[in-house]
């Protein structure tokens, strides 16, 4: 959809991400024969990727997104769990660098206490995570996180963090202007997840009160302030007992970012590209308000019970519309979904006057959505906001598992 919207498009290579996406070359070749002076890199591919901001920077090409110092720093989650520390962030109890052993490893362990999680350093995705319940189970969930984390990234380390039993998953949205000026958007509940891959996400969070709302958000604030951020960010936490937890940041746009704009009535994807061209945050902190209540589904090509993608041509699509529903997607009747990239086919956003409002929009649109010709995950979504616990908004991390059956 996106290339027959387009005034012109350009051919950067076949289908495998590695031989036309994740290509360098070919996309500094796409802005030399457009003319483009700038990139705005999405959220998946290489819109984490220090070097190829650096590479952009070097061709006299803007990066709509941070410095590429930022991008390295946060991108390592052992130097970003570092910084977030420096910065006054509150950080989940841990290991304070990459294990190296087992030994090592045991005794961190049995300092923070069991059960804990070994996370790849360069990690992302749920890749490279793995759960050690007790000190029998630990040598081999480092042993499976590293495969997974060479495999995935082609770096090995891992560190251990606390294991928090009952958490739930909120991020912080900020902008930075990168002259040292920088704001939050509140929070967004991302806690509805499957093996850590978020399936939805809503803001406000039912579980934060204004006062937690805006302690955690202006010390993310502050801490972007310090640093001189540039562009959209996400900081991400586990909450659990009243307490934030940092857990890793975002140096990009986040796929659940409409649930910001349906609560602010922020344009972000404007904001990002504003600040790239130079120009200060168009509002302060003071001028940022929160109204009503936004639900985002992400609606995939996938087995709503096994979870198995399923691509194929879409012989049929209707989305649902009316007020206060957004639908996110490149799909189309007559679409063929190929096999190369992520199962993701669209988004569906919903907002309300409160929560209550908005989960009602939310089963009619669920009812009103019809896919045919592949399997999609909607029948999932419309079982769960039927669920007594989605409602009243009682859920954490590992409730999703639970529910399916799955082990975590």
């Amino acid at each position: 959809m996106h290339v027959k919207l387009a005034d012109e498009s350009v051919c950067i290579g076949p289908p495998p991400a590695a031989e036309s996406y994740l290509n360098i070359p070919r996309l500094l070749a796409a802005c030399e024969i457009t003319g483009a002076d700038a990139i705005h890199p999405g959220y998946g591919f290489l819109s984490e990727n220090a070097r190829f901001a650096e590479i952009l920077e070097e061709h006299g090409i803007t990066f709509i997104g941070p410095t590429s110092e930022h991008i390295r720093i946060m991108g390592d989650k052992i130097q970003a769990k570092e910084t977030a520390k420096q910065l006054g962030i509150p950080v989940v109890p841990g290991s304070d660098g990459a294990i190296t052993n087992e030994v090592q490893a045991q005794r961190v362990a049995k300092s923070i206490g069991f059960p804990v999680l070994v996370k790849a350093a360069a990690g992302g995705g749920g890749r490279g995570m793995k759960v050690a319940r007790t000190a029998e189970d630990l040598d081999i969930a480092l042993k499976t996180a590293r495969a997974e984390a060479k495999a995935a990234f082609g770096d090995d380390s891992v560190y251990l963090e606390k294991y928090l039993s009952h958490p739930r998953h909120i991020e912080i949205q900020v902008f930075g202007d990168g002259k040292g000026n920088a704001i939050h958007l509140g929070e967004r509940d991302c806690s509805l997840q499957r093996r850590h891959q978020k399936v939805l996400e809503e803001a406000p969070s039912p579980a934060l009160n204004a006062e937690a709302r805006d302690k955690i958000g202006m010390t993310v604030a502050r801490a972007m302030q310090k640093i001189k951020y540039r562009g959209a960010g996400t900081v991400e936490f586990l909450y659990e007992d009243g307490e934030f937890y940092f857990i890793e940041m975002n140096t990009r746009l986040q796929v659940e970012h409409p649930v910001t704009e349906m609560i602010t009535g922020l344009d972000l994807v404007l904001e990002q590209i504003r600040i790239a061209a130079g120009h200060p945050l168009s509002l302060t902190q003071e001028e940022v308000t929160f109204s009503g209540h936004a639900i985002e589904c992400r609606i995939c090509a996938e087995n709503p019970t096994t979870f198995r993608p399923s691509p194929g041509r879409i012989t049929y699509w209707h989305p649902p519309g009316g007020l206060g529903v957004r639908v996110d997607s490149g799909a189309y009747q007559g679409y063929r979904i190929p096999p190369n990239y992520d199962s993701l086919i669209g988004k569906l956003i919903v907002a309300g006057k409160n929560r209550n409002e908005c989960l009602m929009r939310l089963r009619r649109c669920l009812s009103e959505f019809v896919i045919d010709g592949i399997e999609t995950t909607i029948p999932l979504f419309t079982e769960l906001v039927r669920h007594p616990d989605i409602a009243n908004g009682t859920y954490d991390i590992h409730w999703l598992e639970r529910h399916l059956g799955l082990k975590g």
